[in-house]
């Protein structure tokens, strides 16, 4: 007996198969299936709603052209991710800009603006991430927010293992520490209040 997630991985393998025949309606419907969660991925890696749809779309037009190489051996949408972290990575190199401070700070502060009208979570450790380097905050989300091993997510980034243990370890230092003085911080305000 088949159960209603094999049954969706059956539909799922039907439609690569078809998708790689040229199907158009076959790719529709695979991207209607994975869009919105490839989006919310982007979102916490680029911290960017904007460059997130923008990154979606590019991995979809990737995806189109490379479907022939994928094999099956990993799901769907982590074949997403993966294309979609890669692109992200290779237009992070192509950029020279520097943003300062201040810029990150509206950024973070539109992307608060942004989840919290649609009804959806930030919270302070998400804070604490958008503040991290992009190389701590791509593997702690696919690790803690979406459960891939850390070989996994070494495949993904095209980095060895210990390297993702690493930066995970690291980057969760660094929110822990983020996160103690925004306690600290919140403390010394609430006793000022207090006080008056």
């Amino acid at each position: 007996m088949i159960g209603k997630r094999g049954k969706k991985l059956m539909e799922e393998k039907d439609l690569i198969i078809s998708a790689k025949r040229g199907d158009q309606l076959a790719f529709a419907m695979l991207f209607k299936n994975n869009y919105p969660f490839l989006v919310k991925y982007l979102i916490k890696i680029t911290m960017n709603p904007d460059a997130a749809e923008e990154l979606a779309q590019e991995t979809m037009a990737k995806c189109v052209e490379k479907i022939g190489l994928f094999n099956g051996k990993s799901k769907f949408s982590s074949w997403l991710i993966s294309i979609a972290t890669n692109l992200y990575i290779d237009q992070k190199r192509k950029s020279k800009r520097e943003r300062n401070w201040k810029a990150e700070e509206e950024v973070s502060r539109r992307m608060k603006w942004h989840l919290e009208s649609r009804n959806e979570e930030w919270n302070d450790a998400l804070s604490a991430l958008g503040k991290l380097k992009d190389e701590m905050r791509i593997p702690i989300v696919l690790k803690h927010y979406y459960g891939y091993s850390y070989e996994e997510i070494g495949e993904m980034m095209k980095i060895s293992t210990g390297t993702v243990k690493s930066r995970v370890h690291n980057g969760i230092m660094s929110v822990r520490e983020e996160l103690k003085l925004h306690g600290e911080q919140e403390s010394a305000a609430a006793r000022t209040r207090s006080s008056r």
